[in-house]
């Protein structure tokens, strides 16, 4: 059994949209169909886990969320028996609601289950069947997770930057940035160029000091 190829990223004018609207790190993203408390039917949607929240879009080059769901206060996820073939089905138990997940398959289904519970209960699952190189993904996602609470708790309340509401055309006129900048780590930067080819071979970044700017840059497989 072959590692399963990643969803293909957004292109990168969507990607940079929604890191307008958004500064979470992008952990996962695939296609979901979902069923909310106050639905009947299931919607399709293309789906990131963005930290403890899942922004949920149209499709998949939509540059803004149609809804999102914060699931840091998950409870418990179950598993829903599925007479469909190769599909697989499970419901989010949160304080206020239950939201039942459904995926295009099984594999999809173990991956989204994995991203879920190492972001919620910061711990890998062990009760998941994925590939090595999967729980190499979660065990990364689980370091950055850590990262990013301690960082959250050390910004004083008033200093955090409240999430924009989305809007259709978005520029900033105020602080007007290179497209190739992202707010991310020298880290961060090496795992986007990677995973993204869209995005060129450079990325702008803030420096180590926050005052300053830093650019990591691919140079065949070396970066600098």
């Amino acid at each position: 059994m072959m590692d399963k190829k990643p969803p293909k990223p957004a292109p990168r004018r969507i990607f940079q949209e929604r890191l307008k609207i958004t500064a979470l790190p992008l952990y996962f993203e695939g296609f979901l169909l979902v069923k909310r408390s106050e639905c009947q039917e299931y919607k399709h949607y293309w789906t990131e886990l963005r930290g403890t929240t899942l922004f949920f879009y149209s499709d998949k080059k939509s540059p803004t969320y149609v809804d999102k769901l914060d699931i840091i206060d998950l409870t418990c996820l179950t598993d829903q028996n599925s007479t469909e073939k190769n599909c697989a089905k499970f419901t989010l138990v949160l304080p206020k609601e239950e939201v039942q997940l459904k995926t295009e398959n099984a594999e999809s289904g173990e991956e989204w289950r994995g991203f879920i519970l190492t972001v919620t209960e910061l711990s890998v699952p062990l009760h998941v069947s994925l590939l090595p190189g999967q729980v190499i993904r979660l065990q990364e996602v689980l370091e950055r997770e850590k990262r990013r609470r301690i960082e959250t708790e050390r910004i004083p309340s008033s200093a955090i930057e409240k999430e924009q509401e989305p809007t259709e055309d978005y520029v900033d006129v105020l602080n007007p940035m290179p497209v190739c900048f992202y707010a991310v780590s020298r880290k961060e930067a090496i795992e986007m160029l990677e995973k993204n080819p869209s995005l060129g071979n450079m990325i702008l970044r803030p420096g180590s000091d926050s005052k300053n700017y830093s650019i990591t840059i691919r140079q065949g497989i070396e970066y600098v």
